[in-house]
């Protein structure tokens, strides 16, 4: 046997080594026993070239003239002279003792474009490829090229688009290149399931992700394509979400999209496993620093026992923590959450834990991809800076600042080793995104009619991050002008300056017998005072206000002489003051969270009106039976306001607004001229309501429908003294008129109404209907048993 195998290798190798001879190419030596001879050039001369000089080419070349070279040389200059792009072919031949190089240059691009392209324009597409006018073109780049531009479609949905690339032969061996594309249906997204889904239902999932389902409203939206980023992007929103919701179990098994070809359209499937819902347990500080004192920590902690567990209540007390550390002169003090699961009770106990941590800098933070954002508005939402202490809660927070920015498509920051062990360099990858919005909107109310407006806005204005808004809306009575600006870091600090300017006309209806003109403008500073949810705004506003009457009406004893009193421009001066707590987890669709807040003027600071006018409204949103989307909003506000000088006038009073109490007519109740039935406003109001929004069962969710029943109770009263006399002898106040019996309905008598709303998001934007009865009113009411109202950005 071992004879056998020895016999074999010897065949082997002896096939191998004649073999190798007898392939040799023609004119090159074989390969036998002895070494074979190496040819040799005494020249070499280089033929086809027309732009690019022969030492070039030569240059490229392992062969050399006088020297020894075998077929090895000339397989590498081969591939040497193919490598750099400048040549289409490119042939090596020995003739006599001359070496022979004859090359084809690839042309040179003239002009780049793209035919039958509607949806993504020119600019795009040429940001997609890689070959540039007055570039050498060559088959890899074109083929790279075509590749690119089929991406950029099926990003934007097109899974049916094609390209084919045309040539066109110029002068100079110059080519124009054209991209001619199909763009092909849009490959829409026909269903998105969930599996494993027990505690939320599809359509509250539905909700989370950005990807929609392609329906009535396909033509409005493109997030009803598929996009794989997007789907990477909704992953993480449902582990938000779960996580937020007390499911620290939680994963994704899997996430497909499968495309049927057929029908142009994608099946999306999310397959999850929930796990069991978590509470905080016992929640504990510990320290190795000997100068931080636990106890005082323990006053940054969200995370309370009893609660439902809150990944997002973590990671704020983690940064809250860090900060207070930092300020205590520890630097590298690193906060570590350590927590112990109780499967049994399903309890989740959490001990943070403040050490030394490594010593490492930040070596230097480099920005890409910010094409128009300028560099230092990506800079100015880290809390730390080349050479300072690196933290990575720092760096995770900084990470969401950008991304509630909303100016990026994507945001991603990694780190690497520096130049030393202790130094680490921090890259920041973003993918802008269009911020600038041109809108049109439209709406209507029971009190004002049809209204349509059109908005400019830009949130990143010139890429420095500021806020810019130009609006001009009309209506049957209203006509109104807005501007406003926003720099969110004025002087480098982490203070917001807001300016902005307005006029504002209203004329005579059914609900207001005089017109009235509001012209003016202001500025405001505001400050973050606990984290992002508690803010401090100082203001100073200006307007002048013109009220006036029909030529025909001003000695009309049918008006309230207490309206006709206040007739004229009045200038008011009123810098002032609000608080702002904020923790809702969406601000336009909100389902949990709280929202609250105080603010106060002071009327006074020059001008005609001198009062003080203070204001509070508080909402909170929970959800009620997740599995349905319920969710329940409990409202309460209320206000008061007095003169501190001059007499207050009817407009200065509060008036009812309709979204207080639903049954009863703008300024349908409070004080009021008993002989003119004029509404006169009041120096008090308060009301409360509580609300439950709904889905309509077996309507498909892309309809847009929704339902809510609420109750509401409020009251408005007190009205200015100096108004009480006008209305009962009009001498005293300047107007003639008749005497009149009393104000009516003066004092504090609550009414209350029930009800029930339907909201359709439509085309048009948000519409809603409500049906109110009113079951407490005085005889002197104004009540209104249907409501029609919304608006909408487009």
């Amino acid at each position: 046997m071992q004879r056998l195998q020895t016999l074999t290798r010897a065949i082997i190798v002896a096939a191998a080594f004649f073999g190798a001879g007898a392939v040799a190419p023609a004119g090159l030596p074989v390969i036998g026993v002895e070494r074979a001879e190496a040819a040799v050039a005494s020249r070499i001369e280089v033929q086809g070239t027309t732009r690019i000089e022969n030492s070039t080419v030569e240059s490229y070349l392992t062969i050399r003239p006088g020297r020894q070279y075998g077929p090895a040389d000339i397989d590498e200059s081969l591939k040497a002279l193919f490598a750099t792009g400048l040549f289409e072919d490119v042939s090596i031949s020995q003739q006599g003792s001359t070496l022979v190089v004859r090359v084809v240059e690839n042309p040179i691009v003239n002009r780049i474009s793209f035919e039958g392209n509607k949806r993504i324009s020119d600019e795009a597409l040429q940001g997609a490829v890689r070959t540039t006018e007055r570039s050498v073109l060559t088959r890899a780049k074109v083929q790279s090229d075509v590749q690119n531009i089929l991406e950029a479609y099926r990003r934007s949905g097109r899974y049916r688009a094609s390209v084919e690339p045309k040539i066109i032969s110029r002068d100079n061996n110059r080519v124009d290149l054209v991209f001619e594309i199909n763009e092909g249906d849009k490959t829409g997204v026909e269903r998105i399931t969930f599996i494993g889904n027990k505690n939320f239902s599809d359509g509250r999932l539905q909700d989370v992700i950005r990807t929609r389902e392609t329906g009535l409203l396909g033509w409005l939206r493109t997030t009803d394509s598929y996009d794989p980023d997007r789907l990477n992007a909704d992953q993480e929103l449902l582990r938000q979400f779960y996580y937020r919701h007390g499911y620290a179990d939680f994963r994704i098994v899997s996430a497909v999209a499968d495309l049927d070809r057929e029908e142009n359209v994608f099946y999306v499937t999310f397959t999850v496993e929930e796990g069991e819902q978590y509470t905080f347990g016992e929640i504990g500080v510990e320290t190795s620093l000997s100068a931080v004192d636990p106890e005082e920590l323990r006053r940054k902690i969200l995370t309370d026992t009893g609660d439902t567990y809150d990944s997002l209540d973590v990671e704020k007390t983690l940064e809250a923590m860090t900060l207070e550390v930092s300020r205590q002169g520890y630097a590298f003090a690193e906060v570590r959450p350590r927590a112990n699961r109780d499967y049994e009770n399903r309890t989740i106990s959490i001990t943070y834990f403040i050490e030394e941590g490594p010593r490492a800098y930040v070596e230097r933070i480099n920005i890409r991809g910010n094409d128009r954002t300028r560099e230092y508005v990506i800079r100015r939402e880290f809390d730390l800076a080349e050479g300072d202490a690196f933290n990575r809660v720092l760096l995770d927070r900084a990470e969401r600042r950008l991304r509630n920015l909303q100016f990026f498509k994507d945001v991603r920051i990694t780190t690497e080793r520096g130049s030393a062990p202790d130094r680490v360099i921090i890259n920041v990858d973003v993918t802008e995104q269009p911020t600038g919005e041109v809108s049109f909107g439209v709406g209507y109310s029971t009190a004002d009619g049809v209204i349509g407006d059109i908005t400019i806005q830009e949130k990143n204005f010139l890429g420095r991050g500021q806020f810019v808004r130009i609006k001009v809306g009309a209506g049957e009575d209203t006509n109104t002008y807005e501007f406003s600006f926003t720099e969110p870091y004025f002087l480098g600090r982490r203070i917001s300056l807001s300016l902005d300017a307005y006029q504002r006309s209203y004329d005579a209806n059914d609900f207001r017998n005089y017109d009235e003109e509001q012209t003016g403008g202001g500025f405001s500073f505001g400050l973050p005072l606990i984290e992002d949810d508690l803010r401090l705004n100082l203001f100073y506003n200006i307007s002048n206000r013109d009220v006036s009457l029909d030529n025909a009406t001003l000695t009309d004893t049918s008006i309230s002489a207490a309206i006709r009193a206040g007739l004229g421009e009045t200038l008011t001066s009123a810098p002032g003051y609000s608080l702002v707590y904020n923790t809702l987890d969406n601000n336009f669709n909100p389902r949990e969270g709280f929202y609250a807040k105080f603010d106060q003027q002071f009327a006074g600071l020059g001008g005609d009106s001198q009062y003080i006018r203070t204001t509070f409204d508080a909402r909170a949103y929970r959800e009620l039976y997740p599995d349905w989307d319920l969710t329940g909003i409990v409202r309460v506000g209320g206000g008061h306001i007095f003169s501190i000088g001059n007499d207050l006038r009817v407009q200065d009073q509060f008036q009812l607004r309709s979204d207080w109490l639903r049954g009863f007519q703008p300024q349908g109740i409070g004080p009021r001229d008993r002989l003119t039935d004029d509404a006169l406003g009041g120096r008090l109001y308060t009301y409360a309501s509580a609300e439950a929004r709904f889905p309509f069962p077996y309507i498909p969710k892309e309809l847009g429908l929704t339902g809510a029943v609420f109750t509401d109770i409020g009251s408005l009263w007190d009205v200015e003294p100096a108004i009480e006399d006008c209305v009962v002898t009009p001498a005293t106040c300047g107007v003639p008129g008749l005497a009149g019996d009393t104000v009516a309905s003066n004092g504090f008598d609550p009414r209350g109404s029930v009800g029930v709303g339907i909201q359709w998001v439509s085309p048009f934007g948000p519409i809603r209907a409500d049906f109110a009865w009113a079951y407490l009113k005085e005889n002197v009411d104004k009540t209104e048993v249907f409501r029609l109202s919304g608006g909408t950005r487009f």
